[in-house]
């Protein structure tokens, strides 16, 4: 009977421990997929949220000047586009070592990107998780060494396969493509990129002669005259868009005027979040004319030439080969 006992019990350990050992190997096994999915979550997640701030992406991407303004727009989306079908893919658990490399590569492409930036002294957010989780440039570059050596630990993780996978990622690549430029279209490529007629000329052309425009000698020469509220957030996102053309083709500075509909202070947090230049400015008191000389649309930038408007833009329609032929 005690030998029996000892038998019986020898037995319940090694099935105990049999037990032990296959959970751990499942765990090994699951714990990489899981990590791999998380990742792509990531990326998924990053991607929606560039959507949701794809002005100000567009914006950043262009502020390097690699790209042209209109080029700048398909640029955003994309990188967007790509982002989303490699989170997918790794979510998936698809084609493992395509959407593995495919990963890294673009890691370490925006690496060397925030490395320039921080070289070069640039501070400002690089818009990887919109505004939802500004992040300067040396902060993106220990999160994305963070998400490399992360990617590092699932490089052998085993894929799940099925037949006609590649077609799937090609139809996964045009689903995602249609769904981003449906929810985002670019502005050079919608009706709304035609010039808006929202400038009433004759109310424009009275408020030149009257203070406080009368005494800036707008009708002298070529001149860009920007009407904005200070609280506008597509009006800061112009001043952006023009600061960079201003300083990537050294147009005049002094031919640049921005009038405000707000208050001084309004001006001086105006100036923080665009991240403009600034420009010679004014405060404009009588909101009623103001607001009829825009039609109550903002922002309006006006083209002048010796006091005759020649464009007109708002913040969809900014043509920058236009206004750089212009003022040069």
């Amino acid at each position: 009977m005690i030998f029996q006992t000892i038998s019986k019990g020898a037995h319940i350990e090694r099935y105990a421990l049999f037990l032990y050992f296959c959970r751990m190997s499942k765990l090994k096994t699951i714990a990489p997929i899981a990590l791999k999915m998380l990742l792509g979550l990531v990326f998924i997640v990053s991607a929606i949220l560039k959507v949701y701030d794809m002005d100000k992406f567009e914006i950043y991407i262009y502020s390097y000047h690699f790209f042209s303004l209109n080029f700048s727009f398909l640029v955003a989306r994309a990188a967007i586009i790509a982002e989303l079908v490699l989170g997918i893919g790794l979510v998936s658990n698809c084609l493992h070592k395509p959407m593995w490399w495919g990963s890294m590569a673009m890691l370490m492409g925006y690496t060397l990107l925030l490395i320039y930036a921080q070289i070069i002294g640039r501070t400002d957010s690089c818009h990887c998780f919109g505004d939802v989780l500004p992040f300067n440039p040396w902060q993106s570059i220990l999160k994305n060494s963070l998400l490399m050596g992360l990617f590092a630990l699932v490089y052998r993780v085993k894929e799940w396969r099925f037949k006609g996978q590649w077609l799937a990622l090609v139809g996964v690549a045009i689903a995602a493509s249609v769904v981003i430029f449906c929810v985002s279209p670019p502005d050079n490529f919608t009706p709304n990129y035609q010039p808006g007629k929202n400038l009433q000329t004759e109310y424009f052309e009275t408020a030149l002669a009257e203070p406080p425009l009368d005494n800036l000698h707008l009708d002298e020469g070529k001149q860009i005259v920007c009407l904005f509220t200070t609280g506008c957030q597509f009006c800061q996102m112009s001043a952006r868009k023009l600061s960079l053309m201003q300083q990537f083709y050294g147009f005049p500075a002094d031919r640049i005027t921005y009038v405000f509909m707000g208050s001084e202070e309004g001006i001086e947090k105006f100036y923080e979040l665009s991240e403009s230049a600034r420009y010679r400015n004014v405060l404009f008191q009588d909101v009623r004319t103001l607001l009829k000389i825009t039609d109550g649309n903002f922002p309006v930038l006006v083209l002048m030439d010796n006091g005759a408007v020649v464009h007109e833009y708002g913040f969809r329609n900014m043509k920058e080969a236009e206004i750089r032929a212009f003022m040069e």
